[in-house]
């Protein structure tokens, strides 16, 4: 029996070894066990289970015994695991055709299969995640002299704001604006040192219309103008 919480805290007690449970976290009771579950008096659980049986059942319990039991603890919450489980509820309550009955194991399948397969859920999301940014850190290296807006850089591939924000932040430690005017200010350096190009011709090759607002972002960044970082690098 999968055992799935969503809120609040409970306990299983299986051959006098007791599991805590907590909000985000699977445990699955073998069969033919004696077993005792209860809600924490101060927390209860709110909890999604179901019974399941058949002819992989076995397997599927034995790959969640050959994970270690700390990969269960913290099943990321996915809102379409939930709205899957009310879809598989509704199919047994409400349904007695046997191609509707079916559907219903089929998707019971899936349920349990997105818990004891998370971790290579988990892996190829932060795959997934890794090119993304990747791909992104290349386009803004390759395209300095414009001055992008996130949102401009989120249709361009076609995800939100926010989750761009959250998966940028994660592999490189910086929001994607912050990671594009570092750049942008690193660069300008560079022009700074080696070229004879005025603080203003600068800015525009940075994509700053206003040379005011680029001395801003570059003193933010540097700790000094871009006036007084030429002078210092002639000293």
């Amino acid at each position: 029996m999968p055992v799935f919480c969503t809120i609040g805290k409970g306990e299983i007690h299986i051959n006098n070894m007791k599991t805590l449970m907590a909000p985000n976290q699977f445990f699955i009771i073998p069969k033919n066990t004696r077993h005792e579950y209860k809600a924490d008096e101060a927390k209860p659980w709110s909890i999604y289970w179901f019974h399941f049986d058949g002819t992989l059942a076995e397997e599927l319990y034995n790959r969640y015994l050959s994970t270690h039991i700390s990969n269960y603890k913290n099943v990321s919450f996915s809102d379409n695991k939930l709205k899957l489980f009310e879809k598989i509820f509704n199919l047994f309550n409400n349904n007695s055709l046997v191609n509707q009955i079916e559907y219903a194991n089929l998707l019971s399948l899936n349920f349990i299969s997105s818990f004891i397969y998370h971790d290579h859920e988990s892996k190829s999301d932060s795959l997934h995640s890794d090119t993304l940014v990747d791909l992104i850190k290349d386009y803004l290296l390759n395209n300095l002299e414009i001055n992008f807006t996130l949102d401009e850089i989120a249709t361009k591939f076609n995800y939100s704001k926010s989750y761009l924000h959250t998966k940028f932040k994660i592999k490189t430690g910086y929001p994607v604006m912050v990671f594009f005017n570092l750049k942008k200010v690193q660069k300008a350096c560079e022009y700074l040192n080696y070229t004879d190009l005025s603080i203003k011709e600068v800015s525009f090759k940075m994509g700053f219309e206003d040379p005011l607002y680029f001395s801003r972002i570059f003193k933010k960044y540097m700790g000094k103008s871009p006036r007084e970082y030429k002078q210092s690098q002639r000293k």
